[in-house]
């Protein structure tokens, strides 16, 4: 049974609705990845699975328990590592995790255990009489992680854990995260913008203006872009595209100002698309087919390409889930 279930899932706010009919299930143990553009759905569902917003029709599950019926429950089986640092910077690391083991009622012969296992598996036991203000960005996200963990939750919710930093700390924290399953029995629910990071999950779900546009692994994902991906810029791209649609019955679609164009097989289409354009071309490359490329053709636009401020992860549900949490 997965750890995670969600059926037939809808939240309207007016007449705006923000998920649409979604149903999609995450095993336990591996870890998910929830890709979209802001806006697309993405803040919501999180939002309704974490307890802070209410569906407008449908049911959500953790671990079994009615995410509307029992949210108290809930709360007590998933950790959260929100986009915005909720970190305490005048308490050093280890106060940090104290203070977080208290407020989840971990009993007190366990919570040095806890503290000292969360703090080695992270690397920063040597910190941890250090304040955070101290910290780097990448220690500060690797000490939230541990945080997370703390409660020894069912799931952990990521939400973009890695925006901001540099590609070293980028890299060093999803080594801890790709761990989390196989070490702490926890299940990773994800959101990220960075297409690469996505690689790691075991399974991936594209939502786009409010629905489930694709599932499956990334290999799977991959395999629907058909390929190879050409990318080609030209004297005037929009006439090209015109002219390979025409000629060799190629689609294509533009971003960045180059045109992405799916083919079968890159290296003969090359000339063929070389020969049919002649002087326009500027440049054109080669690549197999990535995550990004993936979602650049089904939602039409890159995970980059977004309206900024449209749905920051949630950013404006801290405060939400620190009330509701104090009401526990």
């Amino acid at each position: 049974m997965p750890v995670i279930i969600i059926e037939d899932l809808t939240r309207k706010f007016g007449n705006i609705t923000a998920v649409d009919g979604i149903s999609l299930g995450v095993e336990k143990g591996s870890i998910f990845g929830f890709l979209g553009p802001n806006g697309a759905g993405k803040t919501t569902t999180i939002s309704i699975l974490c307890t802070l917003l209410s569906p407008t029709s449908g049911r959500t599950f953790i671990d079994g328990v009615d995410c509307a019926l029992q949210p108290s429950k809930v709360r007590g089986k998933i950790g959260i590592v929100f986009q915005d640092s909720t970190l305490d910077k005048e308490l050093t690391a280890y106060e940090n995790l104290y203070f977080h083991a208290c407020l989840y009622n971990v009993p007190g012969k366990e919570k040095r255990k806890r503290i000292h296992d969360a703090l080695n598996f992270v690397e920063l036991y040597d910190r941890k009489d250090d304040q955070v203000k101290k910290f780097s960005g990448g220690m500060k996200r690797r000490l939230e992680v541990g945080r997370g963990i703390i409660h020894q939750p069912k799931i952990l919710f990521l939400d973009e854990p890695t925006l901001g930093l540099d590609p070293q700390s980028r890299s060093n924290l999803w080594e801890f995260i790709s761990r989390l399953p196989g070490e702490s029995g926890v299940t990773v629910f994800m959101t990220t913008h960075y297409m690469e990071e996505a690689e790691i999950c075991n399974k991936i779900a594209i939502i786009d203006r409010g629905r489930i546009i694709a599932e499956g692994s990334p290999e799977e994902l991959k395999k629907m872009v058909g390929g190879d991906v050409i990318y080609l810029k030209t004297t005037d791209n929009g006439k090209a595209a015109l002219e390979l649609k025409k000629d060799l019955g190629l689609d294509s679609d533009e971003r960045d100002g180059e045109l992405f164009i799916p083919v079968s097989g890159g290296d003969s289409c090359i000339p063929k698309l070389i020969n049919a354009l002649a002087d326009m071309v500027i440049s054109v490359r080669l690549q197999r087919p990535t995550l990004n490329d993936v979602f650049l053709k089904l939602t039409g636009k890159g995970i980059r390409a977004e309206t900024p401020g449209s749905g920051d992860e949630l950013k404006d549900t801290v405060r939400s889930y620190r009330k509701k949490f104090d009401k526990r």
